[in-house]
C-alpha cells in the first residue's frame, strides 16, 4: 500500500505540471471514477457514429469534432483527479455472489479510455500538448487502478486499456515535443505496478472454487437424503441449465467425472484447488521459460480428466500471454521515446523483455513515403506480435499496431 501511494504521489507531480492545480488526494479514487462514469455524455447516435466509426488518423479535425469531444471535458476532469489520488483504489465490490458478481466499472473504464484516441489528436492539433499528456497518463492510471479487486477480467481490461493508450501515443508520436515525451515517460515510470495474471490466482480461487464448494455443502445440508436434488442445484449454480443444448456437454463431463454424486463434485473441486499452486508458479515463469514449457503444460491441462482444470486454467494461460505482450508494448513506447531523445544510443538502452537485447528497428515507408519508424519485439505467442509504428509524418492512415501493422485504414 505504501509503495502504491508513493508511486501515485510521483504521478501527481507529473500530472499537475506547470498549472499547479490543487486537488484533494485523500479520496478513494474509485469514488471519483464512479462520478466520472456518471458524467459520460449521451451522444445522439448520429454524433456517436461520426466520432467512433470513422478513422481520424492523419486528418484535419473539424469544429464539429472538437465540439463533440469537448462534451467529455467534465468526465476527464474527474478522471485526472482520480489519477492523482494518494490512497489505494477500492472499487467496493461485494464478491459474495461468486461468479455472478457484477463489475460494471470495467466497460465504463474502457469506454473512457477509448475517447482518449479522439481527444489526444484534437489537443495536439490545437497546440495543447500538456493536456494530451495528462489525459494519456490519466487513462494509464485508470488501467492500473482497475485490477485492485484482484479479478482476472479486470486485469485483462487493464491490458486492453494500456494497449489503446500505447497505440494512441504511437499514432500521434511526431506531434509531441521531446520535452513532453520525456514528461510522458516520467509519468509512466511513476504509475503503480502493473497487475499480473499470477496476482489473480487467489481471488479467482475464492470467487469460484471456494464459493462453489460452500454452496455445494449448503445444498447437501438442505437435502441430506436427496443427492439427485443436490446435483440439480449444482447444475443451476454453475449456469449449465441456461446453456443451449449443444453446449451442455460440459455438465455431462462434470457429472461423469464426479461419478454422478455431489461428493464427487467436491472431490473434483479439491483436486482443482491443489492444481492452483502449479498454475501460480507457471504464471511466474520468464518469457523464455513460459514459451518453452507452455505447449506441454497446455497439453496436460487439455487431457485432464477433471473438467474444472480443463476449462478454467486455459484462461490464465491466455492472460499471461497478453501480459507478456503488454509488457513488451510498454517497453516499445519507452524505446520509441528514447530513440526520439537520444537516437540509436537511446534505443539500445531499452531491452526487449521478450528478447535478448534491444528491439528490432526499421524506418517505415508507406505508399512510397517515409512516415516514421517501426519497433518490433521478439514476442511471438498465440499467433500474436508486439509491434508499434511511431508516426512522425502525417499522411494517409494505417494501422500502427496489432498483427497487421502498416495495413491501410479505410
Amino acid at each position: 500500500m505504501k509503495s502504491i501511494g508513493f508511486s501515485l504521489l510521483v504521478l501527481t507531480g507529473t500530472l499537475l505540471g506547470s498549472r499547479g492545480e490543487n486537488f484533494r488526494t485523500d479520496i478513494n479514487p474509485a469514488l471519483t471514477y464512479y462520478r466520472a462514469f456518471l458524467l459520460q455524455p449521451d451522444l445522439p447516435q448520429v454524433d456517436s457514429d461520426y466520432l467512433f466509426t470513422n478513422s481520424w488518423q492523419g486528418q484535419k479535425l473539424s469544429r464539429r469534432f472538437g465540439d463533440l469531444v469537448a462534451r467529455y471535458d467534465s468526465q476527464f476532469k474527474l478522471a485526472r483527479q482520480a489519477a492523482q489520488a494518494a490512497v489505494p483504489c477500492d472499487w467496493g465490490i461485494d464478491m459474495s455472489s461468486g461468479p455472478a458478481t457484477f463489475l460494471p466499472q470495467l466497460a465504463r473504464a474502457k469506454a473512457l479510455a477509448q475517447v482518449t484516441q479522439l481527444r489526444v489528436p484534437w489537443y495536439l492539433q490545437n497546440g495543447r500538448q500538456e493536456d494530451a499528456r495528462d489525459e494519456l497518463l490519466a487513462a494509464f492510471a485508470l488501467a492500473r487502478n482497475l485490477p485492485r479487486d484482484g479479478t482476472l477480467i479486470s486485469t485483462l481490461v487493464q491490458f486492453a486499456i494500456e494497449a489503446i493508450e500505447c497505440s494512441t501515443v504511437a499514432a500521434n508520436f511526431g506531434q509531441f515535443s521531446p520535452e513532453v515525451l520525456q514528461q510522458l515517460a516520467a509519468g509512466l515510470d511513476a504509475l503503480p505496478a502493473q497487475s499480473t495474471a499470477s496476482d489473480c490466482v487467489g481471488t479467482e480461487k475464492a470467487l469460484f472454487l471456494d464459493w462453489i464448494r460452500r454452496k455445494v455443502l449448503e445444498l447437501q445440508q438442505q437435502n441430506p437424503a436427496a443427492d439427485p436434488k443436490v446435483m440439480e442445484g449444482i447444475r443451476g449454480l454453475m449456469g449449465f441449465e441456461d446453456q443451449p443444448e449443444e453446449q451442455s456437454n460440459l455438465w455431462q463431463r462434470v457429472t461423469e467425472a464426479a461419478g454422478g454424486t455431489s461428493e464427487g463434485v467436491l472431490k473434483l473441486l479439491r483436486a482443482r484447488e491443489q492444481f492452483t499452486e502449479n498454475v501460480a508458479d507457471f504464471l511466474k515463469l520468464s518469457y523464455r521459460e513460459f514459451e518453452t514449457r507452455e505447449p506441454a503444460f497446455r497439453d496436460a491441462i487439455e487431457k485432464s480428466s477433471n473438467p474444472f482444470v480443463a476449462t478454467s486454467v486455459p484462461s490464465f494461460i491466455k492472460a499471461r500471454q497478453r501480459e507478456f505482450r503488454m509488457q513488451a508494448t510498454l517497453a516499445l513506447v519507452r524505446a520509441g521515446i528514447e530513440y526520439k531523445m537520444h537516437g540509436e544510443a537511446g534505443l539500445n538502452r531499452v531491452s526487449d523483455p521478450c528478447g535478448n537485447g534491444p528491439f528490432a528497428f526499421r524506418r517505415f515507408v508507406f505508399q512510397g513515403v517515409d512516415r516514421g519508424f517501426e519497433l518490433r519485439s521478439a514476442y511471438n505467442l498465440g499467433r500474436n506480435q508486439a509491434v508499434l509504428i511511431f508516426v512522425e509524418k502525417e499522411g494517409p492512415a494505417f494501422q500502427v499496431d496489432g498483427n497487421f501493422p502498416g495495413r491501410p485504414r479505410p
